[in-house]
């Protein structure tokens, strides 16, 4: 080995040992302690045995008699499920003790006097929350499987899917509750805001016995890849949002309505601006007009280079939409009699409103508001899914576009001039609208994971709030406004012309 590289190799070791000694003395805390061991091994041990009785209760009692032999076999995957789900749950509450719970016992300071990196003490702490968890569901499974029958086990592909979803569930509810761990100040805070840990897991693990149920086995790797990203998006905002002062500092979490109005005052307002003239020297009468120039013309384009990547991200999504319709497309190709596009009347648009209520009021207000709805929808989605669910609602009616699109020109039509007829007229100022406001939507949620250099999460999450008003209302609302207004009074008409009879 070079003496150039031996320096490197050393550091790399000694952080590695380090956190094995972070790794290895919460270990030791935890087999100390029998309130956290018994748990384990009652539910690694006894689990599996009621979850096989259910089974052959069900299989004598209940299938039999109602002539359903047979769907047992389908169950035991299910239970397989939770035999692996509830020990790992397990994991939770060991997660949630590591930093606030060291606080209340006085240990935490002289942790953080360490030489300890954060990321040191964070990555240490959440292996030592998953380790425990993650080998008594191994062996829960383990020690069901051999309990079973033969001819009752799942093949070795499901096995493998319940062992890596186990897995993938662990690690995204340890990554949650050391987050909330090391962001409260007190165990039962931290014990109130684990079920919004625990329901969604539970809720997945629900969706995921439908799946099983159903043979889709194939949709179940899309779930541990989504898992996968949701486990590398918690930590990483785990490692941004760590702070050791802050973490011995914070004595009380308190909700001041005043500094958080104070606050959003202060990310709301923007510099008023008329070509380079100071707004106290215009007549009195442009000086309103300095706030809108300085609106448009300032704080709009500063807005965008803030959310330059949650744009990046959108576009890249809208992409995928339109990937995925044409891929539905293929797969679910529609009859050419099913398109008559050269039947279409006045009456073809209000049956259509008539026959499918999902869709708005051909009228300005419905059609508006419909818009409205559904951008202020993303934004709450995207704040609490890190920004995620907001680009997949704006990817539905581009991927139902796109799979529209596809029928036509399979159906015999020029797909370009029913995107020209149908779509661009409004679609021109609708779609750059909704871009817009679907990317600061996105900014409201990853603002949690990275928020901006210089800001804590609070602070960065009031200026994306900000943003996305200002966005909004000065930007995305008068787009759209027109935009429903060419909708109902030209779109209709430059169908007809085209294709009316």
């Amino acid at each position: 080995m070079s003496e150039v590289g031996r320096p490197y190799e050393f550091r790399r070791s000694l952080w590695i040992r380090q956190i094995w000694h972070l790794l290895w003395r919460e270990l030791r805390d935890y087999l100390r302690d029998w309130r956290i061991l018994f748990p384990i091994f009652a539910l690694t041990l006894l689990f599996p045995f009621v979850m096989r009785f259910i089974t052959g209760y069900l299989e004598s009692s209940f299938y039999e008699r109602w002539g359903a032999e047979g769907v047992t076999t389908r169950l035991l995957p299910l239970m397989l499920l939770l035999v692996g789900f509830v020990p790992v749950s397990i994991s939770l509450v060991i997660a949630l003790e590591t930093f606030v719970g060291e606080k209340e016992r006085m240990s935490l300071e002289p942790l953080l006097a360490t030489p300890l990196s954060n990321l040191q003490l964070y990555m240490g702490k959440m292996m030592a929350a998953l380790l425990l968890p993650l080998m008594a569901a191994t062996v829960g499974i383990a020690f069901y499987m051999t309990i079973l029958p033969i001819q009752a086990r799942p093949n070795a592909s499901t096995l493998l899917q319940i062992m890596l979803l186990t897995f993938g569930k662990a690690l995204v509810m340890v990554s949650g509750a050391v987050i909330v761990s090391s962001q409260t100040t007190s165990v039962r805070a931290a014990n109130l805001l684990a079920s919004f840990i625990l329901v969604p897991m539970a809720l997945l693990v629900q969706q995921e016995s439908f799946i099983l149920l159903e043979g889709g086995n194939r949709l179940l790797w899309y779930i541990l890849l989504f898992l996968l990203v949701a486990n590398v998006m918690l930590v990483r905002m785990g490692i941004r949002l760590f702070n050791r002062e802050e973490l011995l500092g914070r004595e009380i979490d308190e909700l001041n309505l005043r500094n958080i109005w104070r606050m959003f005052r202060k990310y709301f307002v923007w510099e008023r601006w008329f070509f380079g003239q100071p707004p106290e020297r215009l007549p009195r009468s442009l000086r309103w007009v300095s706030t809108w120039t300085g609106l448009y013309l300032r704080e709009i384009p500063r807005i965008l280079g803030r959310s330059r990547l949650a744009l990046a991200l959108v576009l890249v999504s809208l992409l995928g939409a339109i990937w995925v319709g044409g891929a539905l497309a293929i797969r679910f190709r529609l009859p050419s009699e099913y398109i008559p596009l050269n039947q279409v009347t006045e009456e073809t648009f209000r049956q259509a409103s008539a026959a499918l209520p999902w869709l708005p009021a051909l009228t300005v207000w419905g059609i508006l508001g419909n818009n409205l709805r559904s951008l202020t929808l993303a934004a709450i989605l995207g704040t609490c899914s890190f920004g995620a669910l907001a680009a997949i609602l704006l990817m539905i009616p581009i991927a139902i576009i796109a799979y529209l699109t596809f029928q036509v020109a399979w159906a015999g039509y020029d797909p370009l001039v029913f995107l020209l007829t149908f779509i661009f007229p409004h679609g021109v100022l609708e779609l750059p609208a909704a871009i817009f406001a679907t990317a600061l939507a996105v900014r409201l949620g990853a603002t949690f994971i990275a928020p901006p250099r210089g800001m804590n999460v609070g602070e960065g999450w009031m200026q994306a709030l900000t943003d996305f008003v200002k966005g909004f209302l000065g930007v995305a609302v008068p787009l759209l406004a027109l935009a429903a207004a060419v909708e109902v009074f030209l779109t209709p008409a430059l169908v007809l012309a085209v294709y009316g009879k």
